[in-house]
């Protein structure tokens, strides 16, 4: 499988693309849960990947009812999750190695997150990542959050690239649609959901993990054009 065309950026979503808390951001609101005597299922996690506190925060009302304690309960899912975070924040499979491929291709690259700024980079500073991007865009950096193309508009903004250039790598529905609304190529790699038939045609591609990601920026493109190979890059994780 080829991309369209060579990207001239990439933009990253961050929870369950490039960091595994997707999973941690489960066990904590099922902790949460359990805390405040409420029935929390994993469908209704799933539906929130991706998306912003205000969109998620209408889903929980709204599931749960108009006396639901809605902002109490995000202030407990929260502090589990950062205590979760402190000590099992990983990176996903070829993240590094991904990096460092770009850093050899001198392509550059954002991150468009739901997430605050000062969870970015918290998450950056634990692995050492903080420099390796060239622009952040988190919640509050944009008027509308994903699925709405705002955040990777903005991205592709700060990084002074075309959104058709740009290519968007993604877990999450929201995020899929987001990207694919803004004109970007996109990479799906699941983390806790499996595309449908309707998120693959938003796709250019469907990858196992940041790995194959890595070979289809190595691979040469449809329209013929060929990228270097690069170098081991030192430093690179073992996953």
């Amino acid at each position: 499988m080829q991309l369209p065309v060579r990207p001239s950026a990439v933009v990253f979503d961050m929870d369950g693309l490039l960091f595994d808390t997707e999973t941690l951001y489960e066990a904590a609101i099922m902790a949460a849960a359990v805390e405040g005597g409420h029935k929390m299922t994993p469908v209704l996690f799933r539906r929130m990947l991706g998306g912003a506190w205000l969109n998620n925060r209408a889903l929980l009302v709204d599931h749960f009812g108009a006396a639901f304690p809605v902002e109490a309960f995000r202030t407990a899912w929260m502090r589990h999750f950062d205590r979760m975070a402190d000590t099992r924040l990983v990176l996903k499979p070829g993240a590094v190695e991904l990096l460092c491929t770009l850093d050899e291709l001198r392509l550059p690259r954002a991150i468009a997150t739901s997430s605050s700024s000062h969870t970015v980079r918290h998450h950056l500073a634990a692995h050492g990542l903080t420099e390796r991007f060239d622009a952040i865009v988190a919640h509050g950096d944009y008027v509308f959050s994903k699925p709405a193309p705002d955040p990777y508009l903005k991205a592709a903004e700060r990084l002074g690239v075309e959104p058709r250039l740009c290519l968007a790598l993604e877990d999450s529905f929201n995020g899929i649609q987001s990207a694919s609304s803004a004109g970007m190529m996109v990479v799906m790699v699941p983390d806790l959901l499996e595309p449908t038939d309707g998120i693959r045609a938003l796709c250019s591609f469907v990858a196992d993990d940041l790995h194959v990601v890595r070979g289809l920026l190595l691979a040469p493109s449809s329209a013929g054009q060929t990228v270097p190979q690069e170098p081991p890059c030192n430093g690179a994780d073992q996953d």
